[in-house]
């Protein structure tokens, strides 16, 4: 598949090698990775996602991907889907930047361009949360087009739904 682009950024599939490079922390040959990158965040996700390709097979596009920025080429973070889509339609998102990029408009740039892939692959909703203290998140969502949707003791989710919208 072919990386997913914006006028800053590259969103890369991550294929298995690079997460378990990630997992280790240990970067290859060519890999430009930002100073602190990989974030615990990132491990995590990539970890997750090499235990779904054990189980279940390869998602797809409905993986984890490098938010690489063009300028230089380097990760400074990453963000995917959870799983790929459900039987209705449905994804869950999360992301994370490395925190000396934060604050620049990189994560909801970025989340734009999935929610634009999501849609064009045929998901009618895309559900994120956020920490109730984690204002910036809360903020990159609402930036990409989502929309708040309730919230519990934890956290505030939000969502998209193309399912009652016209195509």
């Amino acid at each position: 598949m072919e990386d997913l682009t914006t006028e800053r950024l590259v969103l890369h599939l991550m294929t298995v090698a690079e997460a378990e490079r990630t997992v280790a922390r240990e970067p290859g040959d060519g890999d430009l990775w930002a100073p602190e990158y990989p974030t615990d965040g990132d491990v995590k996700d990539a970890a997750d996602f090499l235990k779904h390709c054990a189980t279940a097979g390869d998602p797809g596009p409905f993986g984890v991907y490098e938010i690489r920025r063009r300028e230089d080429g380097y990760v400074i973070g990453g963000l995917g889907f959870h799983r790929p889509p459900d039987e209705q339609g449905t994804v869950t998102i999360g992301y994370g930047l490395v925190p000396s990029v934060r604050g620049r408009g990189y994560a909801s740039e970025a989340l734009r361009r999935l929610l634009e892939f999501a849609r064009a692959n045929g998901v009618t909703c895309v559900k994120g949360d956020a920490d109730l203290g984690n204002v910036a998140s809360q903020r990159v969502m609402l930036a990409a087009g989502m929309r708040f949707v309730g919230e519990d003791h934890r956290v505030k989710y939000y969502e998209t739904d193309w399912a009652h919208t016209a195509r």
